[in-house]
């Protein structure tokens, strides 16, 4: 059996106890009547557009199979943290998850480029990228960790929000620590800023505010609102800095189990459910800011030009050290051109 699988298993099972991992083991499992049921976990709340995606995708994908594959959808870190449920999909424990493509960056290196910040030129311009080849292949690059991407979901924009300040420039993230995502590329380009960068799990991001771990974290509007986070940041600052997407991933040992009649059911209906996020997340991004000012939330739209300057070294950097991964960077800008 192949030492990385016993490894993972034995992190498992000393983070949540033998019990716990029992239950998930058997999480993806032939029910009565050879139903097949899938478990899908992931750490955002019911009202958020990932999770209304998700339901959406469950349900068609019960109706394509007639009922046969059944996906139960559990949200709000209820079987873990992000990190943690792409461990369980790695043993086969748990059959789907959301991740952010920055989390997939140590399974699959080349995902580095979608958290390059202002990679893309406007929202046509990703979409070309994701929906085209080089998004394609990009979902796939994580296989050999036993991950596979069936989709990309639309995770908007990502800008500042501060408890004390605005951050109206670079110089304004001098001395705070900002929470980033388990990401290098978010950790430099914290650095880039002048930011001091603390990966913290986003269920804990709240209390880690509120006691002043952290001074300030970056997100797009609907999480940042339907996570409550503006209740103790008052100041949010959208210079947009990066676009970095959803994933929506499926364990590998799961998808090596179907067959290619119930793999097309699952991968149509994925499909069909990053429309209908799309959908839903344009709706979300303007009610979010509206309700946000009304609960006193001062929103500023800095100039993006000195953010854009502070990164440029960003690129430089990677260009020099990793050209292969560099040559991602430059197909991407060719898109649309």
């Amino acid at each position: 059996m192949h030492q990385g699988y016993l490894y993972r298993v034995e992190k498992i099972i000393n983070r949540f106890g033998f019990g716990l991992f029992m239950v998930l083991l058997f999480s993806t499992c032939t029910g009565p009547g050879g139903v097949r049921i899938i478990k899908m976990g992931h750490g955002l709340g019911v009202t958020h557009p990932v999770h209304e995606a998700m339901v959406f995708m469950a349900d068609r994908i019960e109706e394509k199979s007639q009922g046969r594959i059944i996906v139960k959808v559990y949200p709000n870190q209820q079987l873990g943290t992000e990190r943690e449920l792409v461990e369980l999909l790695q043993i086969g424990s748990l059959g789907m998850t959301k991740v952010s493509s920055a989390t997939l960056e140590s399974f699959a290196p080349p995902m580095q480029v979608l958290s390059m910040p202002y990679l893309f030129r406007d929202d046509a311009h990703r979409d070309k990228v994701l929906k085209g080849p080089i998004g394609q292949k990009l979902l796939l690059e994580s296989e050999d960790f036993w991950l596979r991407g069936l989709c990309y979901y639309d995770a908007g924009k990502r800008s500042f929000y501060s408890k004390n300040k605005p951050i109206e420039s670079p110089d304004d993230l001098k001395g705070l620590k900002i929470r980033v995502l388990e990401s290098n590329m978010a950790t430099n380009m914290i650095k880039s800023f002048g930011g001091s960068p603390t990966p913290i799990s986003y269920g804990e991001l709240y209390t880690a505010l509120q006691q002043g771990i952290v001074d300030a974290a970056e997100n797009n509007p609907p999480s940042l609102f339907t996570s409550r986070h503006y209740e103790v940041c008052k100041f949010y600052s959208i210079n947009e800095h990066t676009a970095i997407p959803d994933v929506v991933i499926i364990s590998t040992k799961v998808w090596d189990s179907l067959g290619e009649e119930e793999k097309q059911w699952i991968q149509e209906a994925a499909d069909e459910s990053a429309e209908y996020q799309y959908k839903l997340w344009e709706a979300s991004v303007e009610m979010s800011l509206l309700e946000m000012e009304k609960a006193g939330v001062s929103i500023s739209y800095p100039d993006p030009a000195e953010f854009r300057q502070a990164v440029e070294d960003m690129y430089d950097n990677f260009r020099m050290s990793q050209p292969e991964l560099y040559a991602i960077v430059e197909e991407i800008r060719m898109v649309g051109n």
